[in-house]
């Protein structure tokens, strides 16, 4: 870029001005989704009821209750586990250099549902109600996020171990996070194999990802993770910038491309790892909406991870929301929808790249 006389050039302004507006009408229509979110469901809310509501001169004391303890929380949760994955999958496939980059596909996800199994199955942290709205629970939460929790840390760490054998390159990062999804995906099965009814249910029910399942306590710790991890990827955007030249030219500009890769891994992983030990496996969220976002603002990080972030959040909660009224009364899990709109993506990215 050329200054003018030390002023910045029209076109220039114009180019960056368009990409802030898009980010700033994207997080407009985050606020706007949220109100439509917490409105909708089994029973039907006024929006100017729900605005009510949230500053506090609510008029019913039953939708009040409805708001703040489930719709609220669950549309909360949706927006954070969007905003944390779309920024995951940013930087997992900037400092890789891969399209194909994100939690999911390199078996960070799976290595939370095998950890959550073997809570399951060794632990004995699910059990079977008597009534048919709550049949299956688990009934010791925050033990079996914990090993879910280890064992993609597990994962990552793995990763990051073989990513600094003999300096690996990122397509064998790639491929061995491809290896670890199908070696945790065999180990979940093994361990089903062996279960009974009661603990295959629970397995089973663990592994849909659904927003509903965190309360407050949970989502401020999904809520601060994921808001440091976005501010540590924020700080770092003129690095992720630097990477996408190249490691040489990044290295020229005076970049530790091996620690900023690791340490991205890393923070990406465990921001990952929080979010799916709380709500579930959700997947190509990550894949899929960083790809969707470069369409519109480019390559630069300084306005691809903001965006990401943004879009992320309203792609999550407008697929919740549309799962919760899609067979209304009856609740789809979100996962299920993400991966009917994810799959047809992931394959057009593989055919596109081998094209």
């Amino acid at each position: 870029m050329h200054f003018d006389d030390g002023v910045l050039p029209a076109d220039y302004l114009r180019h960056v001005n368009r990409k802030r507006t898009i980010i700033a009408g994207t997080g407009l229509v985050l606020a706007a989704a949220l109100v439509v979110a917490i409105s909708c469901g089994a029973v039907n809310i006024p929006l100017a009821e729900v605005w009510l509501a949230l500053t506090g001169s609510a008029a019913s004391k039953r939708w009040d209750a409805i708001i703040w303890n489930i719709r609220l929380p669950q549309a909360l949760a949706a927006i954070v586990a969007g905003a944390g994955l779309a920024v995951a999958g940013v930087v997992m496939q900037s400092v890789l250099r891969n399209p194909l980059g994100s939690p999911f596909t390199l078996g960070i996800t799976h290595a939370a549902s095998f950890g959550a199994a073997l809570s399951v199955m060794v632990l004995d942290s699910g059990s079977m109600h008597s009534t048919g709205t709550d049949a299956i629970v688990i009934n010791n939460p925050y033990v079996t996020t914990s090993v879910a929790f280890a064992m993609s840390l597990v994962a990552t760490l793995t990763i990051i171990a073989i990513s600094r054998i003999r300096r690996s390159s990122p397509e064998t990062t790639v491929l061995a996070g491809v290896a670890l999804w199908a070696l945790f995906t065999a180990g979940t099965m093994f361990l089903q194999y062996f279960a009974d009814d009661v603990q295959l249910a629970a397995m089973v029910f663990w592994t849909f990802g659904d927003t509903a399942r965190a309360n407050w306590p949970e989502l401020a710790v999904m809520g601060s993770v994921t808001g440091a991890g976005c501010v540590y990827f924020i700080c770092n955007r003129w690095n992720y910038n630097a990477i996408n030249a190249g490691d040489e030219t990044a290295k020229g500009l005076g970049v530790q491309v091996e620690r900023v890769r690791i340490l991205g891994m890393f923070v990406s992983s465990l921001l990952t790892a929080v979010i799916v030990s709380f709500v579930g496996i959700i997947g190509f969220v990550g894949l899929v909406c960083p790809h969707m976002v470069r369409r519109f603002v480019g390559d630069d990080h300084r306005f691809l991870i903001p965006a990401s972030i943004l879009f992320g959040g309203v792609l999550l909660l407008a697929s919740d929301t549309v799962a919760r009224l899609l067979l209304a009364p009856h609740i789809l899990p979100v996962s299920v929808l993400t991966a009917f709109l994810g799959a047809p993506a992931f394959l057009y990215l593989i055919t596109r790249r081998n094209s």
